[in-house]
């Protein structure tokens, strides 16, 4: 497997629509005000949290079971800005869809900026031929609210092309979280 970079990104963004929208240089401000970046970097992608969050409360529950998980353990949250509970986590999603190649894995990993505040987000691959909106798993570490800002960078993407197409892809075995549009709780 060879990690690609920002013109192979660029090239399956544009052409066959690999992530939408694509923003095709990394933008570091808005309006003059500085942001969290995003967009197209060096060997990767820096994806957009979008401002759905689902922060998680554990007023309705005593356990978490990834076999049953009770959506009451989270509470809607529609903002710029998502403050997550001391060591608690919020799922959120992404602002780009993507269409993640037959021969192609990725790995999402957190943004430094946001590590180092003690926000961590979790390490998740997307597989070959997976597509959709991320559901993002944001864990605030620390003993203090941690604030994440929506429309901004969170996560960054590495695109990884394998010399060969594998044998089943995700879609080939209809994985459970393919073409996901909003925030997905887990699946058995």
């Amino acid at each position: 497997m060879a990690l690609q970079s920002d013109r192979w990104i660029r090239r399956m963004a544009q052409v066959h629509g690999m992530i939408e929208p694509f923003v095709d240089t990394q933008i570091r401000e808005n309006e003059g005000e500085k942001i969290i970046s995003f967009g197209l970097s060096s060997y990767g992608y820096d994806l957009r949290v979008s401002d759905e969050f689902k922060v998680f409360t554990n007023v309705n529950n005593s356990i978490i079971d990834p076999k049953d998980f009770n959506e009451n353990a989270f509470v809607n949250v529609q903002s710029n800005v998502c403050i997550i509970p001391p060591n608690s986590f919020a799922l959120a999603r992404s602002v780009e869809y993507f269409r993640i190649p037959r021969d192609v894995l990725t790995l999402c990993i957190g943004k430094s900026t946001y590590a180092r505040c003690g926000i961590i987000v979790n390490v998740t691959p997307f597989e070959p031929e997976w597509e959709g909106f991320v559901t993002l798993e944001i864990s605030n570490t620390t003993p203090l609210p941690a604030k994440i800002y929506a429309n901004e960078g969170l996560a960054q993407v590495l695109f990884y092309q394998a010399a060969e197409s594998c044998e089943v892809s995700y879609a080939d075995r209809c994985g459970k979280y393919m073409g996901q549009l909003e925030i997905t709780l887990p699946r058995a």
